[in-house]
């Protein structure tokens, strides 16, 4: 099946329902939307020094590749794969602090930029080491003290970050501290993509977000459209003052921002608050069950739970709400496509554009 959505907004439908139904797509999205595009793996405080490793299962339960995170003696960051080119054992089980990567099923071992270190017991063996001996090195993207990878590399990390770093790179990134505390894991009963293209789109904030739209300007609300990326602009009203303090540098410099809601196709939202970020990392379990985890990294500690995110589960709890009906009403037989309001869901067309010309 061809998915097409039409680049005029005003003309367009939207994305057939068999997208969210049928488990032929739902793996087919596999390779054709996640492997070709840019994946959270975690932050430069998981590899704070020289000799540290982190293994990363990109994606539990969907794509399910293992990959490790490691610092060099140089003092560089790499993404390797985690499993051994001798017999495909998982070579880093647990975070920890290490001289060289070593397997422990026959002693094999690697560098940790992933190069081939040595092998007992291989001295007959010919045309050994060749680079298929190497752990595969993935690219890496580092944007403030996050990073991610790509497990295909064919589209350039600047066109999935670019716009955000830009906009927002005047934050102190390196001041921002994960709290796990405040980070929690939602399992939602829906199809990724349509919990996706809830949060595309403002349209919903007056009739599911009773409390945040007592904050945000609705009047004001705009979303821009970038290559793989978008930004919605929350503006606070004018008796809101948990506003950013914004450099004379920033275009949005003289605006009331209440919050930054940057989104990174297919499935990362960056929340940018005066308070710090919200990480939004949309991980496909299911056709039509999805784990949302919320990562919070504080700046601000005495701007928490004032403003735009003051309150962040119970706007979770709203969306769930209104996503999960949704993926029950998509099942009838008496639809398969609406209509794009041309004002107030250009996101959502932009990811339904988008997601045509991967999976074609």
């Amino acid at each position: 099946m061809k998915f097409e959505i039409d680049p005029d907004i005003a003309k367009a439908k939207t994305l057939s329902t068999d997208f969210y139904l049928n488990p032929v797509h739902f793996e087919a999205a596999k390779e054709k939307i996640f492997a070709q595009s840019w994946q959270y793996i975690g932050d430069t405080d998981q590899v704070k020094e020289v000799g540290w490793t982190t293994p990363v299962n990109l994606l539990e339960d969907y794509l399910n590749e293992p990959l490790v995170v490691t610092r060099d003696k140089e003092n560089k960051i790499h993404c390797l794969s985690n499993v051994c080119t001798h017999r495909g054992n998982i070579i880093v089980e647990r975070p920890c602090k290490i001289h060289d990567l070593r397997c422990k099923y026959h002693g094999r071992r690697f560098n940790l930029d992933g190069s081939f270190a040595s092998m007992p017991e291989f001295k007959e063996v010919e045309n050994f080491p060749t680079a298929s001996d190497d752990l595969t090195k993935l690219p890496i993207h580092q944007l403030g003290k996050w990073l991610f990878t790509s497990l295909s590399n064919n589209k350039r990390a600047d066109d999935f970050f670019g716009d955000m770093q830009k906009r927002i790179g005047w934050l102190p990134f390196e001041q921002f501290q994960f709290r796990s505390d405040l980070s929690k894991d939602y399992i939602v009963e829906a199809n990724w993509a349509l919990y996706c293209e809830n949060y595309l789109e403002g349209f919903h904030i007056p009739f599911v977000h009773a409390g945040l739209n007592a904050i945000i300007d609705y009047g004001n609300y705009t979303t821009e459209l970038f290559k793989y990326s978008n930004l919605q602009l929350g503006l606070a009203k004018e008796d809101d003052t948990i506003i950013f303090d914004l450099p004379s540098s920033s275009v949005d410099y003289g605006k009331r921002v209440a919050g930054y809601y940057f989104w990174v196709f297919p499935n990362i939202m960056f929340n940018f608050y005066p308070w710090g970020l919200s990480i939004n990392v949309i991980r496909p379990l299911e056709l039509s069950k999805t784990k949302v985890s919320f990562l919070s990294y504080v700046w601000d500690e005495s701007k928490l739970r004032q403003g735009a995110g003051a309150n962040l589960h119970q706007v979770e709890m709203e969306d769930e709400d209104v996503v999960q009906h949704v993926q029950k009403g998509i099942r009838s037989r008496f639809y398969t496509h609406g209509r794009y309001s041309v004002k107030r869901e250009q996101g959502t067309h932009h990811f339904h554009r988008l997601i045509a010309e991967f999976m074609n």
